[in-house]
């Protein structure tokens, strides 16, 4: 690993409050400069935020290699959190490299060398966020903070009209796009004006992004995460320099992105990045394929699903975010989440998490966060019995078996599902814990 961080030194680590951007961008400044310690920033749990406790502001964390600039903890959405040492070199790649592609895809004639601004509507203490900050950096402009504890079209719209660069751009999940689109008559114009809308977090649903090219926005996905710099393919091919092959069914990526490792886990740092005739390649964990385009007739990448997010019900292997996948290609449909749920007859089932709101068949009792359904409940209704004979054709035991009316379904501050809690919430209505 010496060789990627340049010296083989030291340099402090500091911890910096997530939601001072402001902080967080003078710290990174300072730490690509060479001046000033790493950073990693952090957003305060919910309970400190009620209390006032936060206690972040220049907390040192120990030390990190020379050339490491930012640390990012993952959320530990379904795995344990891990910190992501990420080097200079790494983030100026990947901020150069989307620079290139941006203007590569959404190329308009302005000034020869054009002004660069980003909206920043993410946490600067999830990568994604945390590379707005470093590419306006690199561009030498600021950023317009949302700034709004909940991302709405009407701020999307006040925040975007303090854009004043040539060329504009925002970073979004899934479900901050679906909003845009479901309010497209009030923000249609403000979001075309975004010269690139990068979507990534986790896959974009096909009906999404034809509503929204229907409109005139200039939508990219962007697969990646922490251990890559963000994202390192958009819309399935790989950014200048990064490399990318399949290896027994999983995603593995090579480049000038990837990270250092993980801080304090020489372990997984070992398991996750391997070194294959002199290259240095990162594990995604990924399943995936490459397909080539009928129209361009380069190859893209095509994500089949988190290689351990997998299930054994009734002795057949099921990839629940295959399932999710088709389940949210379903109208009315893009923001469900399929989670396993323990069955004393096949061992796990899949479940399908929807909010109520979204499915006329009431709603959780008085109390609750959510009520479930099992195939008895459901043998008259059409739309459970379309998801059935759509996710039938991932296999028998891939068909969910229970349907989970929740109030809402729980976000990350990353504007990925909880399923942590959600599987937690979904173990306990199938043991009988809770139910209305």
């Amino acid at each position: 690993m010496g060789a990627e961080l340049g010296s083989g030194g030291a340099r402090p680590l500091v911890r910096v409050d997530a939601r001072d951007t402001s902080a967080v961008t003078a710290a990174l400044r300072s730490a690509l400069s060479g001046a000033g310690p790493a950073v990693l920033p952090t957003q305060p749990p919910a309970g400190a935020l009620a209390s006032g406790e936060l206690g972040l502001a220049g907390e040192a964390l120990g030390a990190v290699p020379e050339g490491v600039v930012l640390v990012i903890e993952t959320s530990g959405s379904t795995a344990e959190p891990k910190r992501v040492m990420l080097t200079a070199d790494a983030l100026r790649a990947s901020a150069a490299a989307t620079y290139a592609r941006f203007d590569l895809l959404f190329g308009r004639a302005r000034a020869a060398e054009p002004t660069r601004q980003w909206l920043l509507t993410l946490p600067a203490s999830y990568v994604a966020g945390a590379q707005v900050l470093m590419r306006s950096i690199l561009a030498g402009t600021e950023p317009v903070v949302l700034g709004d504890d909940h991302f709405t079209a009407e701020g999307f719209a006040r925040a975007a009209a303090e854009l004043t660069a040539d060329r504009r751009y925002v970073s979004l999940v899934p479900a901050q796009l679906a909003r845009l689109l479901d309010a497209s008559s009030a923000v249609a114009d403000v979001v075309a004006r975004f010269d690139a809308i990068l979507v990534g977090g986790q896959s974009l649903p096909p009906v999404l992004r034809s509503r929204a090219e229907a409109l005139g926005w200039n939508v990219a996905t962007s697969y990646g995460s922490s251990e890559t710099s963000g994202g390192s393919l958009y819309d399935g091919e790989p950014l200048d320099g990064v490399r990318i092959r399949i290896r027994d069914g999983e995603v593995q990526l090579a480049g000038p992105v990837l990270a250092a490792g993980y801080l304090g886990d020489p372990r997984r740092t070992a398991e996750a990045f391997i070194e294959d005739g002199g290259e240095r390649w990162y594990r995604t964990s990924d399943g995936g394929r490459l397909e080539r385009d009928e129209t361009t007739g380069r190859e893209r990448l095509v994500v089949t699903g988190r290689l351990d997010n997998v299930i054994v019900s009734g002795g057949e292997k099921v990839l629940l975010d295959r399932v999710e996948g088709i389940v949210r290609q379903l109208h009315g449909l893009t923001d469900a989440v399929v989670v396993p749920a323990p069955s004393e007859e096949w061992g796990q089932v899949p479940a399908l998490v929807v909010e109520a709101s979204g499915w006329a068949l009431g709603g959780p009792p008085p109390g609750a966060e959510a009520t479930l359904l099992d195939a008895r409940a459901l043998a008259g209704d059409e739309r459970w019995r379309s998801v059935r004979e759509a996710t039938g054709a991932a296999g028998r035991a891939a068909r969910p078996a229970l349907l989970v009316l929740a109030r809402r379904i729980p976000y990350l501050p990353s504007g990925k599902p909880d399923r942590r809690s959600l599987e937690r919430l979904v173990a306990g209505l199938a043991r009988g814990v809770g139910e209305g």
